[in-house]
Formats: C-alpha cells, structure tokens, sequence
C-alpha cells in the first residue's frame, strides 16, 4: 500500500550501456535528472544518471501530481522579495517550461488549470493580493468567489489557467526513454556514497530533499521534508476538475480522469516530525488525509495508496542551480520547496545549459552561491 499510484504501473526494464567513463555523472533519476541528461545528451555530452532506486522512485514518483507555474512563495510576496523584474521572468518562465513540459508528456500531462483556495478571511486577503499583482503584470488568472461545488467551505479562489495534472511516474520513464535514446547511461539501484566514486569529468547533484551526507554544505542549505498522500478507488461522481489546493498549500487534491481523488498535505499537523528525510507515513498525517476526504465527499471511499515522499525546502523557497562554489565540475539543481514538477523540469534544463556552458538570467536568481557556504 505504500507503493505510490503513480509508480503502480508496469514498466519494461531500462537497458543502457553503462560502462566506462563520461563527461557528466548526474546523481538523482527523476525530474531533473532526466531531462539534465537529455539535455546534456543533445548538447554532445556523455552523461550517465545514477540513482539509489528506481527512475522516478524519489520525489518524482511520490507527490501529488501537480503541474503549477511559479515557485513556492505567492507570486505578491516573490515581486517584494526577489523583485519585480525577477519574479516576473521567474513566472514567465515556468509558464514556457508548462508549454515544453506538454510537448513531450503526451498522455502523462492535462491542461486542467488549478484553483487555489482561501480557506478563512486572511487567507482570501493573501491570495486576494496575489491575483491583484498578477493581474497587473499581464498573467493570466480569474478569481472566483461562487464555490459550489466544495465542501467546506472555501472563501474564494484564483483559477490559474496554464496548470495542469501530471502523472509524474509516467511521464519521467517517458524521459528516460528520450534520453537512452540520445546514448544516456543509467545506473539504477546504485547508491552514491561520494562523489569520488563516479568516472566523470563533472557531476550534477539533483537529488532535492534527498542524497543527505555528498556535501556538508548542501545539507545546510536544503532541508528535507516529507508529504504524504493517499489515493482512493475510482469515484463514479466527477467533483473537481483541475487540481485544487487551499491553507496556503497543506492541503491539495484532485480527481483523476479515472475518477480517483489524489488527495496530500496536512504537514503542518506535525510540522517538526515532518521536516524529517524518513519516507514513512505517520498515523496522525494519514488521519487528518482520512477526515479531510470524508469532509470533501461526505463519505469515507476505499483508500488504495497510501504513500511519503521527500522533499527539499529552501529558507528563501527558491531551488539551487549552477556551480557548487569551490568545488570545480560540481553542479546542483534541488531545492523546490514542494513545486518540483515544473520547477524541476525547468531546473534540470538550466543546469544541462550551465554545464554546456550557456549563459541564462536565471541562474544568477538561483545562484547556489547565496545560500551555500564553501565546505
């Protein structure tokens, strides 16, 4: 019951040539990783990923299938922190990573949009600001105050029309089949005790949350959090369509095109034994999911999944990319602070560039420099 919904699915086993040495070693097989690869593999490098697991069997696999432009913080309070011209470009750019994630997810990814709710007056106040600002700036965003089909009540809502559902699972073995074929190396099962260990010139660390004790300074700078979710037999009734998520996102479900509820979150119940890198569900989690989904349906469904996984938080909720300082050939791309779907994806092709060599504003947003201290 603990295998995730996204990765209960048959796979055929991934066959590479993984011998010998190669230009660049990318540690973590999901989101980031595999499209780094592929990147990489298209820019005439030789690249082998290796994983402690399975493809996908991190964070990758083990979320709540969400598909969201932006980053973790409110796009109001990102213009304030990180400024107007960056938060701008920062949401510009994960609507086109949206676009080019579509292009290659086939039927991994809908374009639902998402609804992020307020679940008491001064949460409407925040997410009220919210839509304000990105209505100023030109994006894309409907507020709605009628709910009806919720239960509880919510007190309004801003519909972000460029999100969608991805089943993660399925769409990084997607990749992986894009990157073998471009001569990507995969080395599954295989854990990494240092970096020592690896036969290439540079290596990408792009573990999130996870791959504690490869560098003391990205264990500061990266703290590993855990979500947990549950997933429920098919409905026969369809009540929400697009992915909805509300408490400034401890709460978020959705319904599958199946009729399941994916439903995740609720960390702050337990917040300190939550910041945690044990990928174990707990009993007061796992029953706040339970009751929250009789108070959406009025009824308790069969729980099929019940599944943690592990995630890493950043103290400014942005991701690290680029060059680790004062460790040459070392690179990173983690840190999403929860939004490593698209984030990751977009993470993973901006450290392929770094590494080829490629200039983008981007990086000096996510310079890993401002948070990391040379060990």
């Amino acid at each position: 019951m603990d295998t995730p919904f996204w990765l209960d699915e048959p796979t055929a086993p991934l066959e590479t040539d993984s011998q010998g040495p190669v230009d660049v070693a990318i540690i973590g097989a999901g989101i980031t990783g595999c499209v780094c690869a592929l990147q990489l593999a298209r820019g005439g490098l030789s690249a082998r990923v290796h994983d402690a697991r399975g493809i996908a069997e991190g964070a990758s696999g083990r979320n709540g299938g969400f598909a969201l432009r932006g980053g973790a913080a409110r796009y109001d309070v990102a213009r304030e922190t990180y400024g107007a011209d960056a938060a701008k470009e920062l949401w510009r750019r994960t609507e086109d990573a949206l676009d080019r994630l579509e292009s290659v997810a086939g039927d991994s990814f809908r374009r639902t949009g998402s609804l992020r709710l307020a679940a008491d007056e001064e949460e409407r106040g925040d997410i009220r600001a919210e839509y304000e600002a990105l209505h100023e700036d030109g994006f894309a965003a409907e507020w709605r105050d009628e709910l009806p089909h919720l239960r509880p009540e919510f007190l309004g809502a801003i519909f972000h029309p460029p999100d969608g559902s991805l089943q993660p699972g399925r769409f990084v073995r997607g990749l992986t089949k894009l990157a073998a074929a471009e001569g990507v190396a995969f080395r599954e099962h295989e854990h990494v005790a240092s970096l020592d260990d690896l036969d290439a010139e540079q290596v990408v660390i792009a573990t999130d949350g996870s791959g504690r004790g490869l560098l003391p300074e990205l264990d500061d700078a990266v703290w590993p959090a855990r979500g947990q979710v549950i997933t429920t037999e098919p409905l026969s009734e369809r009540l929400f369509d697009c992915p909805h998520y509300a408490r400034h996102g401890f709460d978020y479900w959705q319904q599958l095109g199946d009729g399941r509820i994916v439903l995740g979150g609720f960390r702050d119940f337990s917040i300190l034994s939550e910041m945690t890198d044990e990928e174990t569900t707990t009993e007061p989690i796992q029953e706040a999911l339970d009751a929250f989904l009789v108070e959406l349906l009025g009824y308790m469904p069969e729980v099929t999944h019940r599944w943690a996984g592990i995630f890493g938080l950043t103290q400014d909720l942005l991701p690290l990319v680029g060059r680790v300082p004062s460790r040459d050939g070392t690179w990173i791309a983690a840190g999403y602070s929860g939004h490593g779907n698209v984030l990751g994806f977009m993470c993973g092709e901006l450290v392929a560039s770094a590494v080829l060599g490629r200039e983008d504003s981007m990086l000096e947003l996510f310079t890993p420099a401002r948070l990391l201290v040379s060990g």
